[in-house]
């Protein structure tokens, strides 16, 4: 099986909704492909994240979206790595993998100081693999205003 990542466009968003409703439902969230969809076409048409997809040739395997920030302190763009998805039954293709070196080559050609991620506690598989990838855990504590 021969794979390959792409940036995603506009084209991509009826495949990539059912990818990103998944992802969704595997953080408990209820199945909308209709609000995953709108999301998405948000995302892309403002320009507001990059997405890039894993897909063989029929097939969308897993996703990756960043979404740009910076530091005032290194006055540096970071990216923040919010979403990596894999279909459960391609999983042992190490598309995970391809699609973070993917994100890392894409963060250097952009002169990002780093890239940022959370995952759940729970989600072992997750934070091997970023581990593997020489992500490290941080030392701050995260805050959040529900609204």
């Amino acid at each position: 099986m021969k794979i390959e990542i792409v940036q995603a466009t506009l084209q991509d968003i009826e495949k990539l909704s059912i990818l990103f409703d998944n992802y969704r439902i595997f953080y408990k969230q209820t199945s909308d492909i209709k609000l995953a969809k709108a999301f998405l076409i948000d995302r892309i048409a403002n320009q507001e994240s990059v997405i890039f997809v894993a897909k063989d040739e029929s097939t969308q395997l897993g996703f990756t979206q960043l979404y740009p920030s910076f530091s005032s302190v290194s006055a540096n763009r970071t990216w923040i790595l919010n979403d990596l998805y894999v279909l459960p039954e391609y999983q042992n293709l190490r598309i995970g993998s391809k699609l973070l070196n993917h994100v890392q080559q894409h963060a250097k050609q952009t002169l990002a100081k780093g890239i940022f991620l959370q995952t759940a506690k729970t989600n072992i598989g997750a934070q091997r693999l970023y581990e593997s990838h020489g992500y490290c855990q941080l030392h701050y504590l995260g805050y959040f205003l529900a609204l």
